[in-house]
């Protein structure tokens, strides 16, 4: 999808770009799949801030989406693609074979009109969704489980894909987009093709404005701040960061610090995406 431009006719304005939607045929959501969706502003049930810069923003309402995919064997009529305010990739409405709507992820190249299936069974096309054990090894997929029946969790975001590499035992090989690849159980189900809104990482906000219209509060640079309220602040004049490392404003080290602690999870993970090809 492309992205369009604007003409220059204010300094926002000026090289900022955005979403043509050419993939949007339904401007209306479904009521009946909406949620009511609260903001917290980052805060924990103290009201302490536990996530800084977040707060304010346009009221949105939630999507319910379908990441199970478990109604097996009924075909479903992709009804239409609709933008989802509260993330990145789009969805797609489907009418099922025995009435009930229900959203999905919506694919790249996914068409108003096509019918789309899930279970163990059925054909490799785009948007039907099936186990590891019978997508052939090489094709592109998305919405993936991490234990059966939980749940698509992995490649959601938008023009994510992840790539089948190989096939051994009872685990799948899986590349995820940040180059990891790992082990998942060839029993869990993940959706065939890579998901749309392609562009949506080309776009140029353009002023501070579009930022907190999304709820985004502004980041301050700690080296503009005091020695008391950053370890990188102080000084007279612009000082650098200094050795050995960056720092968070609790004095932790940010830059290539590991911060994984999942230990028991460690076994699926083949290459990690930091690791450098050899």
């Amino acid at each position: 999808m492309p992205v369009k431009t604007y003409k220059p006719t204010s300094p926002g304005r000026r090289g900022a770009t955005g979403h043509s939607f050419e993939e949007i045929t339904k401007s209306k959501p479904e009521r009946a799949l909406l949620a009511k969706k609260t903001s917290k502003g980052g805060r924990n049930v103290r009201g302490k801030v536990t996530v800084r810069h977040r707060g304010g923003g346009h009221p949105q309402r939630m999507r319910l989406v379908d990441f199970r995919r478990n109604k097996h064997e009924i075909p479903a009529k992709v009804a239409g693609i609709e933008y989802d305010p509260g993330r990145t990739a789009y969805l797609a409405l489907l009418h099922y074979a025995d009435g009930e709507k229900r959203y999905i992820l919506a694919p790249l190249g996914l068409k108003v009109g096509a019918t789309v299936v899930s279970g163990p069974n059925v054909d490799i096309q785009l948007g039907n969704c099936l186990p590891l054990a019978n997508i052939p090894t090489g094709t592109i997929i998305h919405n993936i489980e991490m234990k059966e029946g939980r749940g698509g969790q992995m490649v959601r975001s938008a023009g994510g894909g992840a790539q089948l590499n190989a096939k051994e035992g009872e685990f799948a090989q899986i590349r995820l987009p940040s180059g990891e690849i790992r082990l998942i159980r060839q029993t869990c189900y993940a959706t065939i093709g890579q998901l749309g809104n392609v562009d949506h990482g080309n776009v140029k906000f353009g002023k501070a404005g579009r930022k907190r219209h999304k709820g985004i509060r502004p980041t301050v640079r700690g080296s503009a701040m005091t020695p008391r309220d950053h370890p990188h602040g102080g000084g007279e004049g612009r000082q650098p960061v200094g050795m050995p490392s960056p720092k968070s404003p609790w004095g932790k080290p940010t830059l290539g610090k590991k911060t994984r602690r999942n230990k028991a999870t460690n076994k699926y993970v083949l290459r990690s995406r930091g690791e450098k090809r050899r």
